[in-house]
C-alpha cells in the first residue's frame, strides 16, 4: 500500500504541475478531457488511484504521454542512467496490467521505453480520440501473446513480433491467454505534429 501511495502522490503533483503550466482551472481540463472535475480533484490530491483510461484521457488531454506522467519534470541535472531500482513501477487498478517506466526520470529525450505485464485475461480499452501531439509507437513481444485491436483492425501478437501502431480509432489490448505477456513499448513525440495518437496500457 506504501507503494501504491507514493506512485498516486507522484501522479498528483504530475497532474496539477502540467495543469498549472497550461493555465488550465480544474473546470478547463475537465471539459478538454471528459473526466469529471471531481474525479481530477481527488486525483490531484492523491486521494484516489486513477485507472489507466482516466490517466489515458488526461495526458491525451494535456498533450503528453502516459508514460510521461510517471516521470519527473524534465531537468537538466536529470541523469541519464535509470537503475532498475529507480524505474517508477504502476498497477493498474482496473486491470491489473503492470507497467513500468524504463527510460531515465526527468531527463529530456524524444525516445521513451515502457515494459508492460498484461495479465492472463487482462482487457484494457482506450478510446481518447485525436491528441494535439503526434506520438509514434512500436511494440515488441518479449514473451507471451496479445491481442491488439485498432479500429476495424486486429493483430495477434507472439513472442518475438513487433508492431508499428498508427492510431485513428479505438484500441484493445487484450490477453486471451492463461498466461501473463510481457512487451517492451517505444514512443517517440513530435510536438509539431498533430496526428491522431498512439496508445499503450
Amino acid at each position: 500500500m506504501e507503494e501504491v501511495s507514493h506512485i498516486n502522490v507522484h501522479l498528483a503533483e504530475r497532474l496539477r504541475g502540467l495543469r498549472i503550466e497550461q493555465g488550465l482551472t480544474l473546470d478547463g481540463l475537465a471539459e478538454r478531457t471528459g473526466v469529471s472535475r471531481s474525479m481530477i480533484s481527488l486525483i490531484e490530491r492523491a486521494e484516489s488511484s486513477p485507472t489507466a483510461v482516466v490517466l489515458d484521457k488526461l495526458a491525451a488531454g494535456l498533450g503528453v504521454t502516459l508514460a510521461s506522467l510517471f516521470a519527473d519534470k524534465q531537468s537538466a541535472a536529470a541523469s541519464p542512467l535509470a537503475r532498475r531500482a529507480e524505474q517508477r513501477v504502476w498497477r493498474d487498478p482496473d486491470s491489473g496490467y503492470l507497467r513500468r517506466n524504463l527510460s531515465p526520470s526527468g531527463f529530456a529525450s524524444p525516445i521513451e521505453l515502457v515494459e508492460v505485464v498484461l495479465p492472463a485475461g487482462a482487457r484494457v480499452a482506450y478510446d481518447t480520440g485525436r491528441r494535439s501531439v503526434g506520438v509514434s509507437q512500436q511494440i515488441w513481444i518479449i514473451e507471451g501473446e496479445i491481442e491488439l485491436g485498432l479500429g476495424t483492425e486486429t493483430y495477434r501478437l507472439s513472442t518475438g513480433d513487433c508492431l508499428s501502431m498508427d492510431i485513428e480509432h479505438p484500441t484493445i489490448f487484450r490477453n486471451r491467454s492463461d498466461k501473463p505477456a510481457r512487451y517492451l513499448v517505444a514512443l517517440t513525440t513530435d510536438m509539431k505534429s498533430s496526428a491522431p495518437s498512439r496508445r499503450s496500457p
